[in-house]
């Protein structure tokens, strides 16, 4: 869109405003038949103009020009819609032990879904997260389960988790009914203990097992629910990249990294954003450096690391990520999903950045990957066509 924005003489930032959905205008129908819940395009981008100092770009470019340097600075909005399967399932089990397991379906690939169901689970019991473990990826132990994909994990497997909670409740508040004299419809339950006017019992969850455990009600000691969301939620947000290119080697540096995101509610804000660092990562290290070649023969010349460049530590600058949420509405928790969120954005950044800085040098098309013998190239043809 930034090349097309120029091709128009319009600030791309403009062009983008110009085409959001607007937030009075949701929830909205698209062409295809997709419903956008909610959103605030607007107000994201604003936050992220802000964040990356989009007003002192001119004075860096101009002080990277003093030294004979190239600086462009990139835009990508996104929006992506998440669910894969919209059911899910959740088993907790109170161990002998005094500790409690939660069964889930999907799959953790390092994204830190053990600390995030622990510490929903706590959220929602009052259980102690460190007594709580988190069991997934066993066939013979989980019978069905949907599995990782499409940023569905958080948003799916916690709606499962809500129902399973929601059961294990109604079934806790009926056999505490006999044992604190009240009838049930007068026991609440605040997220930490049950209590009841005229009762001085005020049991925890975990309290709750070991009476069960005591009465010989075994069947009070594990509980399971499925549940469906109705809807997907549509994760978005901006990232603006600013690179700087040597003109005598064509190395593409990138300087500065500014990520605003709207994953709707966070339940931890640490781990989504190790996510979308880790995902800004790989999404540089394709746009700058990771590129498959084969020969004339079909022979792969980039088959070990040694010739295929991943991005390392060096190879990117502090990355900022800030958070303005737009709540979802199609599940109660007002989640919208991450995962793949750094990726999708690096790559447009990184490639509108690169093209912003070699526009004034008459490069019309500039793509992907960046590597410096390409940019080289690219800031060349007309002499490379002339020998």
């Amino acid at each position: 869109m930034d090349r097309a924005a120029r091709e128009l003489g319009v600030d791309p930032w403009e062009l983008r405003r110009i085409n959001f959905i607007k937030a009075d205008q949701f929830p909205y129908k698209a062409a295809t038949g997709e419903t956008y819940d909610v959103g605030d395009f607007n107000k994201v981008l604003n936050r992220a103009a802000q964040e990356a100092d989009r007003a002192g770009f001119e004075v860096r470019k101009a002080e990277d020009a003093k030294r004979g340097l190239l600086r462009g600075q990139g835009l990508c909005y996104y929006i992506e819609s998440i669910l894969g399967d919209p059911s899910e399932g959740a088993k907790v089990v109170f161990e002998d032990d005094g500790t409690v397991s939660i069964y889930v379906g999907t799959q953790s690939n390092g994204q830190g879904h053990e600390t995030v169901y622990a510490q929903f689970l706590s959220d929602q019991t009052g259980i102690p997260a460190d007594k709580i473990t988190v069991v997934q990826g066993d066939s013979d132990l989980i019978k069905q389960g949907g599995g990782t994909g499409g940023s569905r994990s958080v948003t799916v497997q916690n709606n499962a988790t809500l129902a399973t909670v929601a059961k294990m409740t109604e079934a806790f508040t009926e056999f505490l009914s006999d044992e604190m004299g009240v009838p049930a419809s007068e026991i609440s339950f605040d997220d930490e203990r049950f209590r009841a006017e005229g009762s001085n019992l005020t049991p925890t969850m975990l309290d709750v097992a070991d009476m069960a455990r005591e009465k010989g009600r075994d069947d009070l000691l594990a509980h399971q629910e499925r549940a469906t969301l109705p809807a997907r939620s549509f994760p978005n947000g901006a990232h603006i990249a600013e690179v700087v290119i040597d003109p005598e080697t064509g190395i593409v540096t990138t300087d500065r990294y500014t990520v605003v995101d709207d994953f709707g509610n966070l339940i931890n804000p640490m781990l989504a954003e190790g996510q979308v660092h880790g995902g800004v990562a790989q999404g540089v290290g394709q746009a700058v450096q990771e590129r498959v070649v084969y020969d004339e023969d079909g022979q792969l010349l980039t088959a070990s690391f040694m010739d295929y460049a991943l991005p390392r530590a060096t190879d990117l600058p502090y990355i900022s990520f800030t958070s303005e949420p737009v709540p979802s509405t199609a599940n109660i928790m007002g989640m919208k999903g991450c995962g793949e969120a750094g990726t999708v954005g690096a790559l447009a950044a990184i490639s509108n950045a690169v093209q912003d800085a070699l526009w004034e040098h008459g490069v019309r098309q500039a793509d992907m990957p960046f590597t410096p013998h390409r940019v080289w190239e690219m800031m060349n043809e007309d002499r490379i066509a002339a020998e």
